[in-house]
């Protein structure tokens, strides 16, 4: 066969060059076909190596290693076969390397340490990589020597990278287990050696690429997920780094310190930012790492005295790769360190002196240190924060140098407005939410450590400038003449920016009130700020402002104040409030504001001036509603609100004639949560005259397509006749509604209003507009809420038959969807068009079984097919689905997985009476959710198994009860006589090797599963001991004996429990000695 690709390799070759060169997607698509047979199969791994051997295409090669790659990591190679490949490549990376294309170096370095990462615990030849790679390092005669150091370094750096990474198609438990081992084993051999390269490779001549290449290694083993926590590698925060023990002498080496700082001190980016990455992570290690308190102190020291020494001269700061680094390494001398050990250095005081001048200059840089003032500003905000703690005589010098900080900025934020404005520049500050978030987190420190005294500055700052915005809206001009005919716009832009930075600024120093000490003496202070931003409030609504609703400016004013008043509400608006607070006193003397009802009336005529003139700033409508949500919900604030008049009369004028916004198409989801608070608050006082007046508007629409359907006589003509959006909307509506009925009262109002009257409409409209998700998936989510028994809302009446008619209901929605989408062609968007309405349908048919609201035997005494009709559908939707797309889907994942549970539990007979291909689908998938990483699916998945298992064994042909459902088991079970047998060796491979948080949940089926398939157990038992390296066998095949003892054939609960026992035993049995 290896002669046939050597007749072919011309072809191939082209192929390749096609694959990875084509500018034609058919072209690329036809060669990808062709390729694609490498990756099949690991036959075909002797075809690659002939392809490595033979062929000079690195095209060719890359293909070849690639296919490998996927191979190795897809199939099960055995141990023998891992270990003479990885030995292979070895040499071939060793003899042909330099010569090869980078990036197929690249693969074949990611395949070797795959292989290695894969075979870790199945030989010791796999855990001398750190060897293998140090050959490579090794001084040669020839010119390959700096070459193959590039090799070795490389090789080093992705199994570094490899072993701190999941690997595809294995869980995380046995990542895990191999970076522990990895860790113990080899991580701080590969850190000696990336230390000794740097400190070699300058005496080698060796050029900048390689250089970057150890610094990058260092930089890998400081960043190794030690204790397996931290798996956000995107994250720039980072948490104390929890060095083993054993890496002590290198880390307390003034060596290690001297020699990062010398690189820093003699390079370039990206050297110069990689040497300043390694001493950030040096300084985030535990404090427990030092062998004392003296030693420690000491490499703090270090760490000061050259950031010191960088400060001074500025050396590399005006590199940004550099400056950002700097900033980092700078917020984690204060995160790992206390102030008190700060305090204590020598060269503190000059140090101290030189941040705070570097923190003001780069507050004033904003455009150059936009993301990394956020460094600065923490470590500012911490030093403030640990002041109570701090003990000694030493001063801190914080209330010389914090003031000016704060100071520095509220003048820089405000500058930067004018500067945007003036230069037209796009990269506005206010327009980076996250980074806007990061700084006011750190302001209430800051400002509230000399708290009158900002407070002074801010407000010296603001009524300039609440002035001039109060008299351009009353329809002057700007105080001072700063309005002129020529450039309106760009000044009331100018003033409509500072004043958001003011209002941002005010409401994170009010939100901070709850962490700060000594918070009710400056409770005064902060009902005088508080009264400036309800003075910009009251301005924003003049006539004067009325025009510049549509600038970006005035939308991000808006979102300010809707920030400030979230705080404010927090803080002053609730439970823990007392009505005698003085920021009441202070504000009621300056906007007479003397009460919460006051400020509530005030937020409530913003919150509809909002909805009625921002109806196109979906982020103002969002966040107006969610103030709107985050009041009601309140127990003080929600009985406030329906005290007040305005709430009358908005739960009766709240359509789209009043508030604009709900007839917006990008509005749509808003509704929904409009709605939803509406009815919260209708729902305190629960009246049936006022919830048929709040509802009479619905109805309305109601009304109109029922007339519609029935004047158009076909689907296809109502939905000709009435707008989507109409429909759309009216759903998101009803959502809203059903979500805030929380009691048996409310619900029975909703119920009672729906049905019988108004469900024919809907199922009209789901036929109509089956094809169309802007309609189905608010359609079905309103009958997915409307069937939820949340807080046991749906309790009928015994003499009631309400839960069986909506049960009828619910099966009508399920078929009349299932029928038309399973019927239409396959959307191009797969999951909006056809598994998102498929995975509703299955949750609303789960929470309808789970409900406990519906005796499901009376479908079968009375011939109804409600129930087999809805699973059926059900069924054929999931079948519809790829089991692939079902795990990878995760609210497909859920909601399946949902339903299969819920049948297993009580519809056992519905599921034995589906068809074998059928059964075996439901009981694969379940075998493929034991694997799950989520461990609710796994349990969800363990439970439905135990369930099914459980009722078979009880009633299976012979038993003490037999019945038809599990003679319809047996046939499923005669014609694929491994399916319990295959979930029975999954859950022993599991349980028995894996570190699963919820062993007991897994273990729980495997009992039932042994009681059905006891003839095949002991096959079981030696196929997964087999599975183990031979050394192991004998062991764990002794302790799976000891599995069974004193087990009995029941599934009483102490026997189930003695079975528990003896497995947790012999598996911990099994793994003390491995």
């Amino acid at each position: 066969m290896g002669m046939d690709i050597v007749q072919q390799l011309p072809q191939l070759e082209a192929l390749c060059l096609q694959l990875y060169t084509a500018q034609n997607p058919q072209d690329r698509l036809h060669a990808e076909q062709s390729l694609r047979v490498f990756t099949t199969s690991t036959d075909y791994v002797p075809h690659c190596k002939t392809i490595l051997d033979v062929s000079s295409s690195p095209y060719a090669q890359l293909l070849a290693a690639s296919s490998l790659l996927k191979v190795v990591t897809e199939f099960t190679l055995s141990s023998q076969v891992k270990l003479d490949m990885r030995t292979y490549f070895l040499q071939y990376l060793n003899g042909r390397g330099p010569t090869l294309e980078p990036y197929v170096v690249a693969v074949l370095v990611q395949l070797i340490c795959r292989m290695t990462k894969l075979g870790w615990f199945e030989d010791s030849a796999y855990r001398s990589i750190v060897e293998d790679a140090g050959a490579f390092l090794e001084p040669r005669s020839n010119d390959g020597s700096l070459a193959h150091y590039m090799l070795g370094l490389r090789l080093l750096n992705a199994m570094v990278l490899e072993a701190n990474s999941p690997t595809p198609h294995r869980t995380l438990t046995q990542h895990r287990k191999v970076a522990v081992g990895f860790r113990d084993a080899a991580l701080y051999k590969i850190l000696q050696l990336a230390l000794g390269a740097l400190q070699r490779l300058p005496g080698m001549r060796a050029d900048n690429a390689l250089l970057e290449q150890a610094l990058r290694l260092l930089v890998a083993t400081l960043s190794f997920d030690f204790v397996g926590t931290c798996l956000d590698e995107s994250a720039e925060d980072l948490g104390t780094i929890q060095i083993p023990t054993a890496w002590r002498p290198a880390v307390e080496d003034a060596g290690t310190l001297q020699l990062l700082w010398g690189y820093y001190a003699g390079n370039e980016p990206p050297l110069s930012s990689l040497a300043l990455e390694s001493l950030v992570r040096l300084a985030s290690v535990r404090r427990s790492l030092f062998s004392s308190d003296a030693v420690r102190s000491a490499f703090l020291a270090r760490l000061v005295e050259g950031s010191r020494d960088v400060l001074r001269d500025r050396r590399g700061l005006h590199h940004h790769a550099n400056y950002h680094e700097f900033c980092r390494l700078l917020g984690r001398l204060k995160t790992n360190y206390q102030l008190g050990e700060l305090v204590a250095l020598a060269p503190y005081p000059e140090w101290i002196g030189l941040v705070a001048d570097f923190t003001i200059n780069s507050l004033t840089s904003w455009q150059w240190a936009s993301g990394s003032v956020f460094y600065l500003l923490g470590l500012w905000s911490r030093l403030v924060s640990s002041m109570p703690y701090l003990k000694g005589e030493a001063p801190s010098l914080l209330d010389l140098y914090v003031p000016k900080i704060s100071r520095a900025f509220l003048t820089s934020r405000l500058e930067s407005v004018r500067t945007v404005v003036q230069d037209g520049l796009t990269d506005d500050p206010l327009d980076s939410e996250e980074q806007l978030q990061d700084q006011l987190d750190s302001l209430p420190y800051l400002f509230r450590f000399q708290y009158e005294k900002m407070a002074e500055a801010l407000t010296r700052a603001a009524d300039p400038l609440i002035a001039a915005y109060a008299s351009r809206g009353a329809g002057g001009a700007v105080a001072g003449g700063a309005a002129s005919s020529s450039s309106p716009p760009r000044d009331a832009a100018v003033l409509e920016g500072q004043l958001t930075w003011i209002v941002y600024m005010v409401g994170a120093v009010v939100r901070g009130r709850a962490s700060a000490s000594g918070a009710d003496a400056q409770e005064a202070v902060d009902g005088d700020l508080a009264a400036r931003v309800f003075g910009v409030l009251r301005a924003a609504e003049g006539p004067g402002h009325a025009a510049r609703a549509g600038a970006a400016s005035r939308r991000r004013l808006e979102l300010a104040l809707l920030s400030f008043l979230q705080s404010f509400r927090k803080v002053y608006i609730g439970e823990a409030v007392m009505h005698s607070s003085k920021v009441y006193v202070r504000l009621g003397e300056s906007v007479g504001l003397a009460d919460h009802a006051a400020v509530m009336n005030v937020i409530l005529a913003k919150m509809a001036s909002n909805l009625k003139v921002y109806c196109g700033a979906e982020e103002v409508i969002s966040a107006t509603l969610e103030l709107f949500k985050d009041l009601a919900s309140g127990y003080m604030s929600g009985k406030l609100l329906i005290k007040l008049e305005a709430i009358s009369y908005l739960l009766t004028h709240h359509t789209a004639e009043y508030f604009p916004f709900l007839a917006g198409q990008a509005n749509l989801r808003a509704r929904t949560t409009f709605y939803s608070t509406l009815a919260r608050l209708l729902f305190m006082d629960d009246t049936p005259d006022r919830f048929k007046a709040f509802v009479a508007p619905m109805q309305q629409v109601f009304d109109s397509l029922a007339t519609a359907s029935r004047s158009a006589g076909s689907p296809a003509a109502l939905r000709a006749s009435v707008s989507n959006e109409t429909v759309a909307g009216l759903f998101r509506d009803l959502r809203g509604v059903a979500a805030a009925t929380s009691t048996r009262r409310t619900y029975g109002m909703l119920f009672d209003w729906l049905y019988p009257a108004n469900f024919p409409v809907i199922l009209a409209c789901l036929e109509a507009w089956s094809g169309d998700p802007v309609v189905t998936t608010p359609l079905l989510k309103f009958v997915n809420e409307f069937v939820l028994n949340k807080s046991q809302r749906l309790i009928f009446d015994s003499s009631s038959p309400n839960g069986i008619l909506l049960f009828r209901e619910v099966s009508k929605v399920l078929v009349t969807y299932g029928n038309q989408v399973l019927s239409a062609p396959r959307p191009a968007d797969v999951y909006g068009g056809l598994y998102k309405g498929s995975w509703i349908c299955l949750s609303i048919l789960s929470r309808a079984l789970g409900g406990s609201y519906v005796n499901f035997g009376v479908f079968e005494l009375y011939g109804d097919p409600a129930l087999n009709d809805a699973l059926d559908m059900a069924v054929r939707l999931a079948l519809n689905i790829p089991l692939a797309d079902i795990l990878a889907y995760r609210k497909v994942c859920k909601a399946y997985f949902a339903l299969v549970d819920m049948l297993c539990a009580s519809h056992v007979p519905l599921l034995a009476a589906r068809d074998t291909p059928t059964f075996v689908f439901l009981l694969s998938s379940l075998d493929a959710g034991l694997k799950s990483l989520d461990v609710a699916v796994s349990s969800q998945c363990a439970a439905a198994i135990d369930n099914l298992a459980g009722y078979y064994f009880l009633h299976m042909p012979g038993g003490h009860s037999p019945n038809a459902a599990a003679r319809a088991i047996s046939e499923h079970v005669r014609q694929r006589p491994d399916l319990f047998p295959q979930l029975l060796t999954t859950l022993f491979e599991i349980v028995m090797f894996e570190d699963c948080s919820n062993m007991w949940s897994l273990s729980r089926p495997m009992l039932s599963l042994i009681l059905v398939s006891e003839q095949v157990y002991e096959h079981v038992t030696k196929r997964v001991a087999a599975s183990q390296p031979p050394e192991r066998q004998s062991h764990l095949a002794a302790c799976l004996e000891r599995v069974m003892a004193g087990v009995t054939r029941s599934l009483e609960p102490k026997n189930r429990d003695k079975f528990t026992q003896n497995f947790t035993i012999a598996r911990h049995d099994y793994r003390a000695r491995t």
